[in-house]
């Protein structure tokens, strides 16, 4: 398409309502050339299960419907840059979030907002793009480690090391630790691992993340699964939190223009793998750019959106 063509089309995606554009002819006809020359085949197929997996989440979301079309387009079509799936699950890989961007002052000096769509890639998901990116050769599911089990880690001669057994039958149910192994492309092993003092920490992060004013004052709370486990945290949602304190220090990898990962390993300007624009064109404008680390809770516990302002807050929106 020319320069003309290419904006029109934008404006046409633009004005479509966020439950329209997955079954737009154009977005469809994107994906699955996407898809193809990116994965070589199978992008039809790809297409309908992920559309159908997308506008299932657009229905059950009422902030998502009111996302941007071009936000929709931008996170539809990274599905088909990184092979992802929007599959659900206990484990699943990405879903889809819904923020608040300021985009300008009205007349009276105030800040207008739009909501935008993003793919948000859970731990999982980023497991599945560093293997990807040759970054890891594999990683097993996190462990939870119970007071009374023998646990020990450290570093011997330049390695990590975790030494573990689990005492059965449990002494205790309270949680101090969480690991995970990774095998690395060279049969090396790295090891991440959680203590409670790293979540309690991230909970005190969260709180004032989420501070709001109730009419009188401010009111600091943290995001519920930090203690929805008896007082204690949720064990998914601490799995996932390894996962994510587990790449810290690894190198970013790329993403799409409508993505974020919940560990904020991102790289803002990032260009895909590919010799062409995915996007068609019309990656001009109108993508993320996240600030703050996010929640690895399950999408229904974000329904209602993440703001963006000037003013990005803390270094851990947990």
């Amino acid at each position: 398409m020319d320069n003309q063509e290419t904006l029109n089309q934008a404006q046409a995606i633009q004005s479509l309502k966020a439950t329209d554009v997955i079954r737009n002819d154009y977005v469809r006809q994107q994906f699955i050339n996407v898809y193809n020359a990116i994965w070589k085949e199978g992008g039809e197929a790809a297409y309908e299960r992920e559309a159908m997996y997308f506008n299932n989440q657009l229905r059950d979301s009422e902030n998502l419907r009111k996302c941007t079309g071009m936000s929709v387009f931008f996170a539809f079509i990274d599905l088909a840059v990184r092979g992802l799936t929007l599959e659900p699950g206990a484990q699943a890989l990405c879903y889809l979030l819904p923020r608040s961007y300021c985009i300008g002052k009205n007349a009276q000096g105030q800040n207008v907002y739009e909501k935008r769509c993003n793919l948000t890639i859970s731990g999982y998901g980023e497991l599945v793009l560093r293997a990807k990116a040759g970054q890891i050769l594999h990683a097993d599911n996190p462990v939870i480690v119970y007071e009374g089990d023998g646990f020990e880690f450290g570093e011997k001669d330049g390695r990590k090391y975790v030494n573990y057994c689990c005492r059965i039958p449990r002494q205790s149910n309270r949680i101090i630790a969480c690991f995970l192994k990774i095998t690395r492309p060279d049969g090396t092993v790295d090891y991440s691992v959680m203590t409670e003092h790293d979540w309690k920490r991230l909970s005190d992060f969260s709180a004032k993340a989420n501070r709001y004013w109730d009419g009188h004052q401010w009111v600091e709370k943290a995001n519920t699964l930090y203690s929805s486990l008896e007082g204690q945290i949720d064990t998914g949602f601490l799995k996932a939190k390894c996962i994510k304190h587990a790449f810290k220090t690894y190198p970013k990898i790329a993403i799409g223009k409508g993505t974020q990962l919940e560990s904020e390993v991102i790289e803002e300007n990032s260009q895909p793998e590919t010799p062409f624009d995915p996007y068609g064109g019309m990656a001009g404008g109108g993508g993320p750019t996240p600030q703050e680390e996010k929640s690895f809770a399950a999408p229904a516990d974000t329904s209602a959106g993440v703001t963006v302002g000037a003013a990005a807050g803390s270094d851990d929106c947990f």
